[in-house]
This record gives C-alpha cells, structure tokens and sequence, in this order.
C-alpha cells in the first residue's frame, strides 16, 4: 500500500510511505525556502516526481482553515482522538480511484512518536503532546487505539515563548500570534539564570501566563504593561531569570500529573514542537517514571505528514511499524558547478578535512539527503573545530544569529561518554548533556551543558569517517556542528546557494558528495 500524507498550514510537508516503510519526508522550508512554510506548488512537484505509481491512499493531516483554533476545520480538523478523529472515503487522484484518508492534527503527533518509536508495539504507551496549541497525556493500548487522559496546561508551547515577547521591546502587541522562533532563543537564554526559587515578581508573571484561557496573542502584551519584565530587555538578567522560571513552571505542571497518575510503568513517547526542548528532554529521561522515552527527531509539525501517513497505515492495514532512516530528504542538488579557476576541487579525503578544520577553518558540509525535522544532523550542517570562544563567535556571526545562541557539538557515539556526561546515545540532538571536558570551549553553553548529537558511523559512514579522521589528528573525535543555512530558511540544498552563501559569509571550504573544494588564495 502505497500511501502520500499532506501536512498544511506551517512547517508544510510531503510523506510517502510504502508498505511500511518510508520513502522521504519533504518539508517544504527544505531548499532556503522561508522557515516554517506551507506547502507550495513545487514541494508537490517534487513528491509526485520521486514516486513510481500513483498511491493508493491519500492522506491529509487536518488542520484548520482560519487563524485560530476555532475555526472552521479543514479535513479531520485540528483536535480529537477518537472514532470522530478520523475520515475515510472514497476519492480520485489523477484518474485512479483512491481512498482518501484524513486525521486531526493532534492525532498526526501522537501518531509520529508511535509509529517511529523502535520500542515494541505489543504493550501500551503513555504519550505526551505539547506544542503551541495542546498540552495533553494519553494512553494507546496494545492495539493502537488512542485514549485521551487529560489536559495538563493549554497553548504550552505559546505561553512558553510569551515571556520572551513580553521581555522584546520588538515585539509588537498588534502581532497575532507569538514568533515560532522565539521558543529557541528563550532556551538558550534560560542557561544564564540562577538556580533559585521564583521570585514573587516572576510568581506573578508565570500565574499570570499560565491562566490564560485562550489563545496567547499579541495584545495581552498591552494588559502586562506595569510588569516590572514589560520591555525589560531579553538579554536582561532579570528575564533570563523569568524564563528559566516559566520553563521550570510548564515542566512541573505535567511532571506532577505524570508523577501521579501514569504510574504503570509504560514507556513515555513525546511529540509536538515542546518535544524539540532538550532540557524537557532530559527531565523526561532522567525523571525514573518510565521505563523508556522516545523523541522522533520531527516532533514538531514537520512531522505531522508522516504522522498521518502512520495514521493511515494502522487503519487500513492494522500495522503502525514504520521502517525509516533519518536522512529522508531530498538529494544535494549540483545545479552548478564550481568555477576551477576559482575553486580547488579534489576528491573528498577525510583526513585532508580534518586537517583544515584542526587548523582552525570553517566548512560547509552537503552530502546525500537531508535530514527530517529541524536541527541539522550531518548532512546539511556547517562543521568547525570545537575548542575556542572565537569560534562560536564567527559561526554565530555566519548564521547571523545572538551572540547568547551556544553551537552545538557532534561526535562519536562510542566516544560520547569521555566528553559529555551520561555518554547515552542522542542521534537526534535532543536532550542535553553535561560537558566534561574544558577544552570544548565553542560548545560548550554558559551552564556547561550541550546539545550533542552522537554519531553512529553505520548510519552516516562519511561523518563518521570525518570525525573519526579528526580524534586521530587531535584526540577529540568531537566537532561544532549547525545547520547551513540562510538566516530564516530551510536548509541550503543545492549548489548555487552553497556558493552564494559561502561567498556571502566567507566560509573556508565545501564538502559536496564526494568532493572537497577550497577557495583558490
């Protein structure tokens, strides 16, 4: 059974799976489009390209046709879990009679974390999602069927980004909603804190904010105005202090509720754009009321396609099992080439890479498909030597980012533990981790922690060749590692914008598929 699954709305994206097994997820922010993006023409043009045969079902995530969630539904709508949750009817797609197929938009979360979890599928699950909109727990039985727990907090994911603009004098009160990227910027800025109690000041912004009953939007801006946070100054120590607060304040919301009442020991699968909060992570996991917990490495929207693609296949087939690699994007398009008389061009050596980022170069790396989901994973990613503050500098001033925004680290999974505590695999750059060593300065955040992604070199052999090329040259099979990309854009996936970039931001070199090319002095 060949099935085709629509994400609309933002952070739009295009599923095939096959009898159970996914042949890509294309996002359609993917290719320097603008970040979070619908579907658009071309990423459908692109999907029905990479198919042999016309599908047998076509599934459409539901989501809603308005700007809030109350409007009227698109498809199976945007939230419910249960027989009404789901449609099934018969349909055409370009001539060939098809079942068209949809489910709401919370389900295409649940379903994420279910189908893509290894875990075996013949026990139940608990499952959290948390994302802008829904902040809930379920249960699925053995045989996939969802059960709705409880609503711990609504619009999580909107009232944690909400302290950041209160605090940003740029943030206007007109604005509708709050900005999709505010909630990784706030992450990183509650690293700064101290570790204390909440101040009643901060008290009262957190009650404040949790309160809302409806949609978080630009104008309660307007209602916080004699907050002594109003335009205070995100780089202030006084929000860095609240937006640790606020964090600690949503995470022990739904930690107490777990703590009493999923007490049966089931594994914990977490999904939604809260899902993409390492610190959240690492809490879940090290909190010892669950026996295993999954992330996907799409647990945001991006996910959602493959999701109701899941979706789909357990209802038509009864099977959820999903066979899926990471790297199921689309190929490194070679529009054009680079220029000989400018550009060094040789074989790629790993060995020789190593060397040039030993000496301090930085390198732009595009090999194969790219990676699903949003952090980059070793495919699209721009690579530097991890050992001072300068160069956390530069990248940061490459990607046009904060100056507070830490670089994240990529190494050997089987070397994990000399350098980051707990040394547990994280091929998803999902959960923080303690650094232990000092010499990983340009990874290193200002409260010691990272976001390491370990690397198993039988699942992306030439980075792991890389890394392994470098710990022989400096001991440390450790390197920065952030995606190449434009700011605000998807990932760069093809020549042209490779070399405009690197032109642009003065990158030292390129990895592209097989080759290595330099920059002609």
């Amino acid at each position: 059974m060949l099935i085709l699954s629509l994400k609309e709305g933002h952070d739009g994206a295009i599923a095939a799976v096959d009898d159970g097994r996914l042949l890509f997820s294309l996002e359609a922010e993917k290719d320097s489009f603008l970040r979070y993006s619908n579907p658009t023409a071309e990423l459908f043009a692109t999907a029905a390209d990479r198919l042999d045969r016309q599908p047998d079902v076509v599934a459409v995530s539901g989501w809603i046709k308005g700007t809030q969630c109350t409007d009227q539904a698109s498809r199976a709508g945007y939230f419910g879990v249960g027989a009404a949750a789901i449609t099934d009817e018969a349909g055409r797609f370009f001539g060939k009679a098809v079942r068209v197929f949809s489910s709401t938009h919370e389900r295409s979360h649940i379903m994420t974390s279910y189908g893509m979890s290894a875990l075996r599928r013949d026990q139940p699950f608990y499952s959290l999602v948390w994302e802008g909109n829904i902040g809930s727990f379920y249960r699925i039985d053995q045989h996939g069927k969802v059960t709705h727990l409880k609503e711990v907090l609504n619009y999580p994911g909107n009232k944690y980004s909400y302290g950041f603009a209160l605090a940003d004098p740029k943030f206007s009160p007109h604005q509708e909603f709050v900005r999709f990227q505010d909630a990784g910027k706030q992450m990183a800025l509650a690293g700064f804190a101290e570790n204390r109690p909440a101040t009643r000041a901060e008290q009262d912004v957190i009650d404040f904010v949790l309160g809302q009953k409806e949609v978080i939007t630009g104008s309660l801006k307007d209602r916080m105005t004699d907050s002594p946070f109003h335009n205070v100054g995100v780089e202030s120590s006084a929000y860095k202090n609240l937006a640790a607060r606020l964090s600690d304040a949503i995470f022990d919301r739904f930690h107490a509720y777990a703590r009493e009442y999923l007490t049966e020991g089931f594994p914990l699968l977490i999904s939604g754009g809260c899902g993409l909060n390492c610190e959240w992570n690492r809490r879940w996991r090290e909190c010892g009321l669950f026996p295993a917990v999954f992330v996907p490495p799409c647990p945001n929207d991006s996910g959602s396609a493959i999701g109701t693609a899941i979706d789909a296949q357990h209802f038509y087939t009864g099977s959820a099992d999903l066979e899926w690699d990471v790297y199921a994007g689309g190929e490194f398009v070679e529009d054009i080439e680079f220029d000989p008389q400018r550009y060094e061009i040789r074989p790629l050596d790993h060995g020789e890479v190593a060397r040039h980022l030993r000496d301090g170069k930085i390198i732009g790396w595009a090999r194969g498909r790219w990676e699903i989901g949003p952090r980059a994973l070793g495919n699209r990613s721009i690579l530097a030597a991890p050992f001072t503050e300068e160069t956390t500098v530069r990248l940061n001033r490459i990607k046009q980012r904060e100056s507070y925004r830490p670089i994240a680290p990529i190494c050997l999974e089987q070397e994990a533990g000399r350098w980051f505590g707990g040394g547990l695999p994280d091929p998803y750059m999902l959960y923080f981790s303690r650094v232990e060593s000092a010499d990983l300065r340009a990874v290193t955040h200002v409260d010691g922690t990272a976001r390491t992604q370990t690397v198993d070199p039988t699942a992306n052999p030439a980075m792991g060749a890389l890394l392994t090329a470098f710990g022989e040259l400096t001991g440390f099979s450790v390197l920065c590692n952030t995606s190449l990309n434009y700011s605000g854009r998807g990932f760069i996936n093809r020549s042209s914008d490779l070399i405009a970039y690197g032109e642009l931001h003065g990158l030292d070199g390129y990895v592209v598929n097989d080759v290595f090319v330099t920059p002609r002095r």
